[in-house]
Order: C-alpha cells, then sequence, then structure tokens
C-alpha cells in the first residue's frame, strides 16, 4: 500500500480526552493509532506485500470444529465447498486460532460459518479484528461474511441461493435516493401519512398513507415483494417499531418467525418468501443475534433475506450503517451488496486514520468499527440494476499498467450527497476493487488526488469539487 507516514512513538496519538465511560473506545484509539498507519497521503516508493500464491485460494470457509461435526451443519458447509471450490479451515475454541491458515490462504471472501449460538456480538467483533490482520495495513483484508441461520436448514437454503440478485423494487420504512432505483415505495417514519412511490420510466410522487402504517408495510413484504429493504428508527433485538416521531405499530420475531402487530393489537401475517437483501441501516441492535428470538435470525428464516447488515449495539454515529446506501443504492449496478459494504469500511478506516479527523468524530468512528455484522454468502451477487450515476469510474489493466478514470457527469453537483436522510451521509471516497491481488505497487501519475493503493482496492479522496477538468485519473505499475 502506498504511505505517508505512521503514528509510532516519535510521533504519539493524538490525545482525545474521552470520558471516563468511553474507556474501552480510548483504548481503541490508543491501538488503532499506534499500531496503523496514517493513510491520507502517499508516499512515492515500492511497497513489497508478501502474499502466498502457492496455497493461495479465492474462497475460504471457517467454522468451528463443532459446528463442522455436526451432520446437518456439515452440509452446509460441503454446499459451500461445491459451490465455491471453497477451502475449510476449523478451529477449537476461538475463530482467531485460524489467523496463520488466513494469512497463508489470503483469501478473496471468507465465509464463517456459525451457528446462531455462535454468532453473537463478541463473534462479530472477533471476525472484523481478524479480518483487519492479514497483512500490515489496517483495512479488511478479504470480502467476508458470517453464514448462519435459525437452524441448519435455514442456512443451507442462504447457502444454496446462487442465482445472482438484480435489485428492481426498492421498498423501505425510511427515506432514500428514489430516483436512483429503477421503481420503488417508501413510508416516512418521521412525517405521518407521508409515502413516496415511484413506477418503472417515472419520477417519485408522493402520496397520502395511513395514520398506521404496519398493515402497508407487511403488504409491502408480501404483495409488492421487493428485492431490497430499508429500514431505520428504533428496533431491539425483538422487535422494529416502524414509526420514529408518531405513533406507529411493530415487527416482532419469535423463534425465527416475523409478524405484524398494529396499535390495536392486531397480529398481520407475514409471507414474503422471494430473495431479497436487508438493509436496517439506522436501527438499533438488528444485527445483534443474542437468542432464538433475535429479528435477524426472524429475517433470514422467515422474510427470504440473503443478506443483511445490522448494527449489533445500540445506534448512535451511524457511519457503517447508513454510509452503505452511498456505495450501493446511489451508485447503482456498480457494487455488489458484499462490495457496498466493504467500500464503506474502508471508506470509515481511511477515515479513522486521517490526521485532520477530529477527536468527536474518532469516536464515533470507532464506535462504529467492529460493530456492524454482514450476514450471508459473501460471495453471492446481488446488485442494483445499473442506471446513471453521478460519476463514471473505470479501470483499464494494460500488461502492468492500471489507470482508473473518474468522470463527473452531473457538473458541479458529481461528488455531492445523492441523498442526505440519515447520520454521516455523502462525501465518501471514491472506491475501486482490483480484480486480483497486486504488489510492487509504482504511483504514475494522480499524486495530487492522493490515492491510496492496496493490494486489493484503490481509494481516492472524495475531490468535493469539481475543477475545470472532464476526468480525474490515477495510473500505477503492479505485479501480480
Amino acid at each position: 500500500m502506498l504511505l505517508l507516514h505512521d503514528w509510532t512513538d516519535n510521533n504519539p496519538s493524538p490525545s482525545l480526552e474521552l470520558p471516563a465511560e468511553s474507556r474501552e473506545i480510548e483504548l481503541d484509539v490508543r491501538r488503532v493509532w499506534n499500531s496503523a498507519y496514517s493513510i491520507t497521503g502517499i508516499f512515492l516508493g515500492f511497497l513489497f506485500l508478501y502474499v502466498s500464491t502457492c496455497s493461495a485460494v479465492d474462497y475460504a470457509i471457517v467454522i468451528s470444529n463443532n459446528t463442522r461435526s455436526a451432520k446437518d451443519w456439515s452440509l452446509v458447509v460441503d454446499t459451500l465447498v461445491q459451490n465455491h471450490f471453497g477451502k475449510v479451515l476449523e478451529y477449537d475454541q476461538s475463530v482467531t486460532e485460524v489467523l496463520p491458515s488466513l494469512r497463508e490462504c489470503f483469501p478473496r471472501y471468507t465465509c464463517f460459518v456459525a451457528q446462531s449460538t455462535e454468532a453473537n456480538a463478541a463473534f462479530v467483533k472477533q471476525v472484523h479484528q481478524l479480518t483487519r490482520q492479514f497483512d500490515d495495513d489496517p483495512y479488511a483484508d478479504t470480502f467476508w461474511g458470517i453464514l448462519t441461520g435459525y437452524d441448519a436448514a435455514n442456512a443451507l437454503a442462504i447457502a444454496s441461493c446462487q442465482t445472482p440478485l438484480v435489485i428492481q423494487k426498492v421498498a423501505g420504512g425510511t427515506a432514500f435516493a428514489m430516483e436512483m432505483a429503477t421503481e420503488g415505495i417508501w413510508y416516512d417514519e418521521l412525517i405521518k401519512n407521508k409515502i413516496v412511490r415511484k413506477e418503472p420510466g417515472g419520477s417519485p410522487q408522493q402520496q397520502r398513507g395511513p395514520d398506521d402504517t404496519t398493515q402497508a408495510m407487511v403488504d409491502l413484504l408480501n404483495n409488492y415483494r421487493p428485492d431490497l429493504f430499508i429500514t431505520s428508527g428504533h428496533a431491539t433485538q425483538r422487535d422494529w417499531q416502524i414509526g420514529y416521531r408518531f405513533r406507529s405499530g411493530r415487527f416482532i420475531s419469535k423463534a425465527g418467525q416475523m409478524y405484524g402487530v398494529d396499535t390495536q393489537d392486531n397480529r398481520l401475517e407475514i409471507n414474503s418468501p422471494n430473495p431479497k437483501v436487508y438493509l436496517p441501516i439506522g436501527n438499533c441492535l438488528m444485527g445483534n443475534i443474542d437468542g432464538p428470538d433475535a429479528m435477524a435470525l426472524a429475517w433470514m428464516n422467515d422474510v427470504g433475506v440473503k443478506q443483511m447488515l445490522g448494527y449489533t449495539v445500540p445506534t448512535w454515529f451511524g457511519y457503517m450503517g447508513w454510509g452503505v446506501l452511498d456505495y450501493f443504492l446511489e451508485q447503482p449496478g456498480r457494487y455488489t451488496l458484499t462490495e457496498a459494504f466493504f467500500a464503506n469500511y474502508h471508506a470509515l478506516v481511511h477515515r479513522l486514520h486521517d490526521p485532520a479527523t477530529a477527536q468527536g468524530e474518532l469516536r464515533g468512528l470507532l464506535y462504529d468499527l467492529d460493530t456492524v455484522a454482514f450476514y450471508g454468502d459473501p460471495a453471492w451477487s446481488a446488485k442494483m440494476e445499473d442506471r446513471p450515476k453521478y460519476y463514471d469510474q473505470e479501470l483499464r489493466i494494460e500488461g502492468d499498467l492500471y489507470t482508473l478514470t473518474i468522470t463527473p457527469k452531473r457538473g458541479e453537483k458529481s461528488f455531492q450527497p445523492v441523498n442526505t436522510n440519515g447520520s454521516q451521509r455523502g462525501w465518501r471516497p471514491i472506491i475501486q476493487f482490483l480484480p486480483q491481488r497486486c504488489k510492487d505497487i509504482r504511483l504514475l501519475t494522480g499524486q495530487n488526488l492522493k490515492p491510496v493503493i492496496t493490494d486489493n482496492f484503490i481509494l481516492i479522496p472524495n475531490p468535493h469539487v469539481v475543477e475545470n477538468t472532464s476526468e480525474y485519473r490515477v495510473s500505477f505499475q503492479a505485479q501480480t
């Protein structure tokens, strides 16, 4: 990776002046600043990154001995091996035991197969930290996902889903950039009775909805059957509270099943089996699997969700949740959901290691760093249907020469936020994933853009202002 400098004992970590109750976060700040590189600039030289080619694999499956020995869960692993030619890595007591093997394999994808009793918040944190340790840079070194389910049959259904999902229908309980979707419906969690709809080929139209939107949200899942479902607002491990600033009903999970309860205490059954992805971008605790009644398990077991993210803690800062929309929904067709999740993750790490980042923001970034889960098979492809974007990006590879070209398409608005609903929205860096891992990187042009070039992606800080140029270009030489 191309670097500018690092924080060492000769260049101490900044004083964050955090409150006493944030001691754990403070320790994490010091750990990050003292052990990782500052990555907001460039070092004009070579990085000799070692990747073991003799044993490198594309897809690794990590599983505990206990789970692998269970016949029904072993079938989940066998399915993944067959689908992805995966290499199985087992551990006994802790998932951290497989780090030497992962460093040797350096897989592009890593699937952590875990029973729901294993896939708790502590496990999510361990996976985050583990997957940043394959090499010396501070970024995640693999596209990972935790494949779990209410039971083995649920996990097997997720593992067996191989048909790519092209997202046309988008629905949600919070506002999103409808103009970037082919069609969709959203109910406003902030303004009572507000609905926005868009038909294919049309423009978004505001309409009037019911006082209690519980039945409407159930009908969205049962009848409209979206490919992507987006929510925010109050939630726990057991329920989603649909209205944020007005009284509405709830979705409740119980024993792997999901149902609605409106303000009159009517139970509303949900039947929505179509494969979909779910983004509870602003919900507290939606990704926290703390028992068989957890919301995440019901979404995957009963509502057709094949991939989802979710906070394992109460939401506060919001960067790791809301920012996924900036890459996935608002750059339609550019990234799979897996790629969008990790593009946003790389953006967070980049921001975290920027010496100019304010102390209060550092605390928020660290809060989000290891607390958002990604569930599902990371190699499964779910993408928005391709649509015009605010800027184009093209990577050309000619031998050992790599050229990334960014072309603004919306004039002065090209690098501005598309939608600002939520927290920490917009101004994300430009991310381009590389088709194969690279080493011996030498930057040729584009130094003024301050790119970060790692073994598997390029990051260009958001230019903010469109200058008097038709395109931005970074070129470098690298070996594979």
